[in-house]
């Protein structure tokens, strides 16, 4: 049973930071369920305001739907009392469906809606897959917006008219225009989030957009800095964050784009670096390479 309404949800979730924890993997890539408790008790130590279980920095697109279920049901019992914890649905309507079913038997709190997989979707069908998402749980549910799920203003509020448990509308595109227009049209009949890879970067330009908020992948490694570095944004204190981006967010950015991939493996890549390994990744990703991995210990090492 929800502790939180949708609405009461969208509150506590709109005014802190989202962390986006990654799934702990053993040597064999198999769900390492001890070592992924420990690491979300590290994460709820902190004031974060949610934590998304197998969602994209989880490699949600790599597990099962037995396993991405155990993994919320993990979640929830580890730290549902502290904060928080919602799932991802994703894959066909039906999936998605099961998905979000399978979370809400498991305690979790809301739901991440993903681009359905594979095929496009013209606005018709992605009004019909949200829909069946919806009418399928209780929960809160928050739509994506990336891929081949771009959501416009006209149907976004066609949604939120239609469904009171839709609570959120997350952006993976960056599209400044297409953002201005889903806000200026729904205004807070839902929260905003950024979504784009590394989310700080782009984290101050779209608080005047009305996002509010944003998912920190870095906050699984250096949840401190991570912290420190929403709250300027939330102050609009431009000159440190300026500062921040220089120091770390930048040399890691540049890190992360030596190979396709790393968006995930480098976040696992920081957690070998702190001594708190999650495992590696799962193809088709593929872990750090070693001197990357030694240029991200090094960089963490400034801002620890």
């Amino acid at each position: 049973m929800a502790k939180y309404t949708p609405q009461e949800l969208a509150n506590v979730l709109k005014d802190g930071l989202l962390s986006f924890p990654v799934t702990s993997f053993d040597a064999e890539l198999q769900f390492d369920e001890e070592n992924y408790r420990k690491h979300l008790a590290w994460q709820a130590s902190f004031p974060v305001a949610g934590l998304f279980a197998a969602g994209g920095t989880g490699e949600g697109f790599s597990l099962t739907p037995a396993e991405s279920e155990r993994v919320v049901r993990a979640a929830v019992e580890e730290v549902g009392g502290l904060v928080p914890v919602l799932a991802s649905a994703g894959g066909s309507t039906a999936q998605a469906v099961e998905n979000a079913r399978a979370a809400e038997a498991a305690g979790a709190e809301g739901i991440l809606l993903l681009p359905p997989y594979l095929t496009e979707a013209d606005q018709g069908g992605l009004i019909e897959h949200v829909s069946a998402i919806c009418r399928s749980t209780s929960l809160g549910v928050i739509i994506y917006n990336r891929a081949n799920a771009i959501y416009k203003d006209t149907t976004v509020a066609t949604l939120a008219d239609r469904h009171e448990n839709l609570i959120g509308f997350k952006d993976g595109v960056g599209d400044l225009e297409h953002d201005a227009r889903v806000y200026a049209k729904l205004g807070d009949r839902l929260f905003y989030l950024g979504g784009l890879p590394t989310a700080e970067t782009f984290a101050l330009p779209l608080l005047q957009l009305g996002m509010s908020t944003y998912s920190s992948a870095m906050y699984n490694f250096v949840p401190q800095f991570a912290l420190d570095f929403y709250q300027d944004v939330r102050n609009q204190d431009r000159v440190a964050v300026n500062q921040k981006l220089n120091q770390f967010v930048i040399p890691y950015l540049d890190i992360r784009d030596r190979v396709k991939g790393y968006s995930v493996s480098i976040v696992k890549g920081g957690l070998d670096a702190i001594g708190r390994s999650a495992g590696g990744v799962r193809p088709p990703l593929q872990n750090l390479a070693p001197q990357d991995l030694a240029d991200l210990k090094s960089l963490i090492a400034t801002v620890s």
